[in-house]
């Protein structure tokens, strides 16, 4: 069983964390700045302008096929990039990305939206989630009832990122009540903002915000339905299944940056005549935290390898989804405790991490949800005890 990286691994992720430490860090002190000012702590323009400067350096569509101009990497090598994006705190993702059920759009979508969000001159939110719909996404109620060569789409999606950015959404919407949600009875809409929806920004303990998307009679042509009318249920479930080891990657690195943090501190900072990493509750913090991220990170990538070896990734992502989260919560929750009342000061990112670390148990499959189905597969017989090597 060989756990190292090849040379080309290798290469691709010192490359992406060159990048991340000369052009990305760099910009944290003003970002906490701003954001102690209450000003946004970067702009779309700046994160605009890294993401063409790596794009210079070969870094464009991690997960984009090799025919839409992308790198297609492995699932392996997109979590080793996104745990180097987790070192810093500037909310920076590489372009030339797009929803990945986009990539289901006919050619005339792919013109007018695909294309273009993955060049970045249109941004896209997916919409799924509603009022009463968050975990039992099968109980969607936003109506869409066809009139003529149009369909009228009305009622509200929830807490969704990019919301308040986006120029169009991708809308799944129950479409005939009488078959149910799981029965064909939902279909995937592409609809632009012009098209009449607004959004409602929710203010949330993290940085930045979701949004509420209200659709009052909006009319949306025949043609942009994404995919097959019925199919948006399945469109949604791959839309959300597709990122569940990526969240775990990126609180990786996120780990990684605050343990040695707490690392660094320790050996410097002095009470009692002697620096507090010699004292044993000291230790024994940076002693887990260390355990538990390495525990992490071989879930995450044992979840990425089941992707690229074209196995069903659930079982495997919902673990490393559930047990990453965790982990980061627990982890920035020690290393706070380690810096003490500094680390509690919006001066250092520590409290902005323990603040945006919360939503990982939340977001795209609460703990919850990943337990229910971990439990699920073994109780139904559907995986083994002890995976693979089973």
């Amino acid at each position: 069983m060989d756990f190292s990286l090849d040379d080309e691994q290798r290469a691709i992720r010192d490359t992406a964390r060159a990048f991340i430490r000369k052009e990305v860090v760099p910009l944290e002190h003003e970002l906490l700045r701003r954001e102690r000012a209450g000003q946004p702590g970067i702009e779309r323009s700046e994160l605009r302008e890294l993401q063409l400067k790596a794009r210079k350096f070969g870094f464009w569509g991690l997960a984009t096929p090799t025919e839409h101009g992308g790198m297609d990497l492995p699932a392996i090598m997109q979590s080793l990039i996104w745990t180097e994006i987790g070192h810093t705190l500037v909310p920076f993702r590489f372009g030339g990305e797009a929803d990945n059920i986009l990539f289901y759009a006919n050619a005339a979508q792919q013109d007018e939206y695909l294309k273009p969000t993955i060049e970045g001159d249109r941004v896209s939110c997916f919409a799924i989630t509603e009022p009463g719909a968050g975990s039992d996404a099968a109980n969607i109620k936003l109506s869409a009832r066809s009139d003529g060569g149009d369909w009228i789409l009305n009622g509200e999606k929830t807490f969704i990122t990019n919301g308040n950015d986006a120029d169009f959404a991708i809308v799944v919407a129950v479409t005939d009540k009488d078959k149910g949600v799981r029965g064909g009875g939902t279909t995937a809409f592409l609809v632009d903002r012009a098209m009449g929806w607004r959004s409602e920004f929710i203010a949330t303990m993290g940085p930045g915000g979701p949004a509420s998307l209200v659709f009052d009679d909006v009319r949306v042509p025949s043609r942009n339905i994404l995919g097959e009318i019925g199919q948006g249920f399945e469109l949604g479930m791959k839309w959300i299944g597709k990122g569940r080891y990526l969240i775990p990657s990126h609180a990786l690195g996120i780990g990684e940056r605050a343990l040695q943090m707490a690392v660094d501190y320790a050996n410097t900072r002095v009470t009692f005549g002697k620096p507090i990493g010699e004292n044993q509750a000291i230790q024994w913090m940076i002693a887990d935290a260390e355990t538990e991220l390495e525990a992490a990170r071989w879930l995450v990538l044992r979840a990425a390898w089941t992707v690229d070896q074209g196995q069903d990734p659930r079982h495997s992502s919902s673990m490393a989804k559930l047990y990453g989260a965790g982990m980061i919560n627990r982890l920035v929750d020690r290393v706070m405790q380690i810096h003490g009342g500094m680390g509690y000061t919006r001066e250092l990112p520590i409290e902005r991490w323990y603040r945006q670390v919360r939503l990982l148990r939340i977001y795209e499959g609460t703990d919850e949800m990943q337990r229910l189905i971990i439990s699920r597969d073994l109780l139904r017989g559907y995986t083994k005890i002890g995976g693979h090597l089973a």
